[in-house]
């Protein structure tokens, strides 16, 4: 609970802040540049590192990218029937076919779940969203982006977007024994995370931008938060015949609200970020709401 209450204290902080003049106007920008150069890579090299995986867990690893990828595929057909701007339709794949599983995800879960439930989470967000964002997200965030760089370009923002190499330098270094004082200085350098990207999304959000995006965050909303997760949850329930604390886990982050960290590389490759930032302050508010009834349907599991 202390987690939920930081993060929405972080949120209003930064709403505040914007509405005092307080902070100069490219202040979101350095703090999202410290998340994705600082914060993120120092919880990849964290957490990676400690992971064990086995093969129950396969479900929630393979989980967001087939959730990016129904949201990709939705998106892009919803685009073209509404003739929506392709900067518009790559802001919706990245914000609603990516789920807020880390830094919103794992408080919620350990609320809901307890401790059991928290190295499912770690799986679906560091093998799955995390992952899925640092490839396919990018991939998506430069062809949806003003200038439709070539197939090189995207390879090499891929492979020098901090986050993906710090995965890398991880799994390299599993072999190795961190020493304490390594481990507790990645652990703090991480723990900004979450209180910077919601100052972030606060000091970006104006809801008088409501009233030109309300069918665009009415469709990324439906999809992310009740549409993926029920379709989701066919598939690895009556297909898959998936049942127990990890199947319930996986589909519950499958329900998070969007990813924060996608928001941002969303908003760095300008996709309509008055509608991401949107996406996120509205979507994470109601999740607290949606997750607890899919938490409810998810214990027939």
């Amino acid at each position: 609970m202390n987690n939920l209450i930081l993060l929405v204290a972080c949120f209003i902080f930064g709403m505040a802040l914007r509405k005092g003049g307080r902070m100069p106007d490219n202040a979101p920008s350095a703090l999202n540049s410290f998340i994705i150069h600082i914060s993120l890579p120092a919880l990849v090299l964290l957490y990676i590192h400690d992971i064990h995986f086995t093969r129950e867990l396969a479900y929630a690893a393979a989980m967001p990218w087939i959730l990016f990828a129904m949201g990709a595929g939705f998106f892009w057909m919803a685009g073209r029937v509404l003739k929506l701007p392709r900067a518009t339709v790559g802001a919706l794949m990245l914000t609603g076919g990516l789920g807020n599983t880390s830094f919103i995800g794992l408080p919620m879960i350990e609320t809901f779940y307890g401790h059991e439930g928290i190295a499912t989470g770690i799986i679906a967000d560091q093998l799955g969203s995390f992952l899925a964002l640092s490839t396919v997200g990018i991939i998506v965030a430069g062809l949806y982006s003003s200038g439709a760089p070539d197939a090189r370009t995207i390879a090499r923002k891929i492979m020098l977007f901090p986050p993906f190499i710090a995965l890398v330098v991880a799994v390299l270094l599993i072999p190795v024994d961190y020493p304490l004082w390594f481990s507790a200085v990645l652990k703090r350098l991480g723990d900004t995370l979450a209180p910077l990207a919601l100052v972030s999304v606060g000091l970006q959000l104006q809801l008088g931008h409501l009233a030109g995006n309300g069918r665009n965050l009415a469709l990324g909303l439906v999809f992310k938060l009740f549409l993926a997760p029920l379709l989701l949850c066919f598939l690895l329930v009556g297909a898959l015949g998936g049942h127990g604390l990890v199947t319930q886990v996986t589909l519950f982050e499958a329900a998070m609200g969007p990813m924060i960290t996608g928001a941002i590389v969303a908003i760095e490759h300008d996709l309509d970020p008055p509608l991401v930032t949107l996406m996120v302050a509205v979507g994470i508010a109601l999740s607290f709401f949606t997750l607890t009834a899919w938490w409810w349907v998810l214990r027939a599991v």
